[in-house]
C-alpha cells in the first residue's frame, strides 16, 4: 500500500489560488486559532464559481475574499456556495455570499444547526453547561470562573444566514467545475457532513471528513451530552473504505492535498481504537474526564486547547461506557468517576 503523498507541497498564499486540477482553485483563509488556516476551493462554471467552505466571518478573511475575487477568481461571480458541516470556519460567511446572490446548499442538519446557533446568543453560560462541565470534572475555582465568563458566540464570527438554502443529502448528484459529483455523507466530526466525490477524474473535496495528519475534533456537547461521535467517525470511515482509491486526491479543509486515502482512512479508525484501549487501562483507577487527557492526547494540554480536549475526552469516555468497557458514578461534588470494568 502506498503511503500519504502531497502533490502540492506549499499553501497558496491569502488572497491568492492554486490550480490543483483544471477549472479548481485552492485558497487558504486565516484563523484566530492554533490551527491557523481553513482551505477553500472554488470551481469554475464558466459563468461564475461555485465554491465550496468559506472559512469565519472576519475583516480579515473578507479582505482575503475579496483580493481573491479581484485576483484569480477573474471578477466572475460567486453562483453558488457549498457547505460541508456547519463549524463556523466552513459556513463563516456563507450568508455573505447569499446576500450577494449566491445560492447556499448544504445538508439540512448543517444548515438548521448553523441557523439556530447564529440566532441564539447567549451572554452567561446556562445551567444546563455549567452541569455538564461540572459533570466532566470542572470543579471549584474553575467551576466558578466558567459561571461569569462569556461564553463563544458563533454569530461572533458567523455571517448571519438568511432563510432558503439547497439540501444535499447521501446520493445526490451535482455539476460543479466541469464535473459530476456524488454526495456521501459522514459524521462524528459534524453530523451530516457533506463530501464530494468527483464521478469523472480522481477528486475528492473532504472537508473535515478526510484530512491529513491531524485527527479531526471529536466533540460532546451539553447539547447532546451522552452523544457517540467517536463510534460514529469510525462507523463512516469504515463506510468510506470501499469507495477509496490510491489514486484519489483528496481536497481537505485543513492542511495539505494528499493521495493514498485507503491507508489514510485506516489510520483514522486506528487512532480512535487505540485512544480507547489506553483510556481503559488508565480507568483502572476512577478519573473524571479532564483527568483523561494524557493517554488521549499524549501532551500537556494548555489552556488555549482545554476545551477542545475536554469534549473530546467526554467523547471517547462516552464510546467505551456504550461500548460497555467502563462504568460511571457521581462524586460528591457532582462529577462523574469512570472506571474501567472489572
Amino acid at each position: 500500500m502506498d503511503g500519504i503523498r502531497h502533490p502540492f507541497e506549499t499553501p497558496p498564499p491569502e488572497g491568492q489560488a492554486t490550480e490543483v486540477a483544471p477549472g479548481i482553485l485552492w485558497l487558504r483563509l486565516p484563523l484566530p486559532m492554533a490551527l491557523d488556516h481553513v482551505n477553500v476551493f472554488a470551481l469554475d462554471d464558466g459563468h461564475g464559481w461555485t465554491i465550496v467552505d468559506t472559512g469565519m466571518d472576519t475583516r480579515r478573511s473578507r479582505a482575503a475574499w475579496q483580493a481573491a475575487l479581484d485576483g484569480p477568481l477573474a471578477g466572475k461571480p460567486v453562483n453558488r456556495v457549498i457547505v460541508t458541516h456547519y463549524h463556523p470556519d466552513h459556513i463563516g460567511l456563507a450568508g455573505w455570499f447569499q446576500a450577494q446572490g449566491a445560492e447556499l446548499l448544504t445538508t439540512r442538519t448543517s444548515w438548521i444547526t448553523a441557523r439556530m446557533l447564529v440566532l441564539d446568543r447567549q451572554d452567561a453560560h446556562p445551567p444546563q453547561a455549567l452541569d455538564f462541565y461540572r459533570r466532566a470534572g470542572v470543579l471549584g475555582d474553575a467551576l466558578a470562573a466558567k459561571s461569569v465568563e462569556t461564553p463563544f458566540n458563533f454569530a461572533d464570527v458567523v455571517s448571519p444566514l438568511p432563510l432558503g438554502f439547497t439540501r444535499l443529502s447521501e446520493g445526490d448528484t451535482l455539476t460543479a467545475g466541469g464535473r459530476r459529483w456524488l454526495v456521501r455523507i459522514g459524521h462524528g466530526h459534524a453530523p451530516d457532513h457533506a463530501t464530494l466525490w468527483s464521478m469523472d477524474d480522481h477528486l475528492i473535496l473532504g472537508g473535515d471528513q478526510l484530512l491529513p495528519g491531524i485527527s479531526a475534533n471529536l466533540a460532546v456537547y451539553p447539547t447532546e451530552p451522552a452523544a457517540d461521535p467517536v463510534t460514529e467517525w469510525m462507523d463512516s470511515a469504515r463506510a468510506f473504505q470501499p469507495f477509496a482509491r490510491e489514486d484519489h486526491l483528496v481536497l481537505p479543509g485543513h492542511k495539505l492535498p494528499f493521495t493514498g486515502l485507503p491507508l489514510r482512512l485506516e489510520q483514522m479508525i486506528d487512532n480512535h481504537i487505540g485512544a480507547l484501549d489506553r483510556l481503559v487501562v488508565h480507568l483502572a483507577t476512577p478519573r473524571t474526564a479532564i483527568d483523561c487527557f494524557a493517554p488521549l492526547f499524549k501532551r500537556d494540554i494548555g489552556p488555549t486547547e482545554f476545551g477542545f480536549a475536554l469534549v473530546e475526552s467526554v467523547a471517547h469516555l462516552n464510546c467505551l461506557l456504550r461500548q460497555g468497557r467502563v462504568q460511571r458514578s457521581l462524586s460528591d461534588d457532582g462529577a462523574w468517576l469512570w472506571r474501567a470494568e472489572d
